[in-house]
């Protein structure tokens, strides 16, 4: 028998040819070194080196080839792609320097330019100090209330036992809004800009079921002039609560806490006798002066001007809720009691800060309000 005839070669596979590999390598070169950017280098990476680039199908024919013929094919395919990868690898070097050397230009920062040309802002001190006094109640268990801001007389006045011919509800304190038949100065209107926030805590008793504990900051209006003390356009916050068995004692503790939460833990409240249409008993709320801490009465040797001397700050007006009140609202003064108080948040913005002149507070000069920041 004759032996197999290793030179006869049945198959011939046209991509394998040598000069068939030696184009397609030189096409992936070619298209490697004209790649501008790292972009178009990934592209020529997928259609040059990828599993559906001309060297890798001919990679694949090699299986096609009879034995003694494999090697040799394989080898100038495996030369061809490995010029191709050495080749995108340096390539790919190149164009990421150029990258990031040209990020470093267009991308640079002048350090030595004003950081501040851009001012961040500020927000208003009335608005951080309502929103602050406004977390020590919800903290309490209180609820934030609102109401409008032009009022019914009924709700202004007639329900919290502010009657008809009480002095407050003259034109001299109170803008009364122009009705659509007129009436003079439009005080027979029946409608006011509310001259505190008292009306938020009527209807709140209106709305709600006792036990009601809320607080009602907000914007009020009375017809004074405008100067370094008073402000026809100003903010109060007032606290409304309604339960079974509060006292005096229940005030006096809860005024504490809230300047105790503002000024410092050794700061206390005195009650002072006083008369209000809508509380009974009625009492003036004085704190310790934050800055003195009372030292200074009677010692000439270390005046305060923040108390003149006295020891003590005058806040707001506070009281039990009188019972004509409650029954106004529908709510047995047999079975609950209550208390309230209220004060000008700009009164405690000025003892807080040491504001002189009240006119700096509403006149919108971001000067005034730059340097107490985006405290939120």
């Amino acid at each position: 028998m004759s032996a197999p005839n290793k030179s006869y070669d049945p198959v011939e596979v046209e991509t394998l040819k040598p000069e068939e590999i030696e184009r397609m390598r030189d096409e992936a070169l070619a298209a490697i070194a004209s790649a501008a950017d790292v972009d178009a280098l990934r592209e020529v990476k997928v259609a040059h080196a990828g599993d559906r680039s001309p060297l890798a199908l001919a990679n694949r024919e090699i299986g096609a080839l009879p034995p003694h013929a494999k090697a040799e094919a394989g080898k100038r395919v495996g030369q061809a792609r490995g010029a191709v990868n050495q080749a995108l690898k340096a390539r790919q070097e190149v164009l990421e320097a150029e990258r990031d050397d040209r990020v470093l230009v267009e991308e640079a920062v002048d350090v030595t330019l004003p950081y501040d040309r851009r001012p961040e802002g500020a927000r208003h001190p009335l608005t951080t100090l309502s929103d602050r006094l406004a977390d020590i109640f919800v903290a309490m268990g209180y609820e934030v209330a609102e109401g409008p801001e032009v009022e019914a007389e009924w709700f202004n006045f007639d329900a919290l036992n502010i009657w008809a011919d009480h002095p407050a509800r003259t034109m001299q304190d109170t803008f009364f809004v122009q009705g659509k038949e007129g009436g003079k100065d439009g005080e027979e209107s029946g409608v006011v800009l509310r001259t505190h926030t008292s009306p938020v805590q009527i209807r709140s008793l209106l709305d709600r079921e006792p036990p009601v504990y809320v607080i009602c900051p907000g914007r009020v209006y009375r017809s004074d002039e405008l100067d370094a003390t008073h402000t026809p356009v100003f903010t109060q916050i007032e606290l409304l609560a309604i339960d079974e068995g509060l006292t005096m004692a229940d005030l006096k503790g809860t005024l504490d806490h809230m300047v105790q939460s503002l000024f410092g833990d050794d700061i206390t409240t005195r009650l002072r006798p006083n008369y209000f249409p809508f509380t009974e008993p009625s009492a003036e709320m004085d704190m310790v002066c934050y800055v003195c801490r009372g030292e200074s009465v009677g010692n000439p040797d270390r005046p305060c001007r923040t108390c003149s001397s006295e020891g003590w700050i005058e806040l707001g007006g506070c009281g039990m809720v009188n019972p004509r009140v409650l029954i106004a609202c529908g709510v047995d003064p047999q079975k609950y009691s209550g208390f309230a108080f209220g004060f000008g948040i700009e009164r405690m913005l000025m003892f807080r800060h040491k504001v002189e002149d009240m006119r700096d507070i509403v006149e919108g000069d971001v000067r005034f309000t730059l340097p107490f920041g985006m405290e939120i």
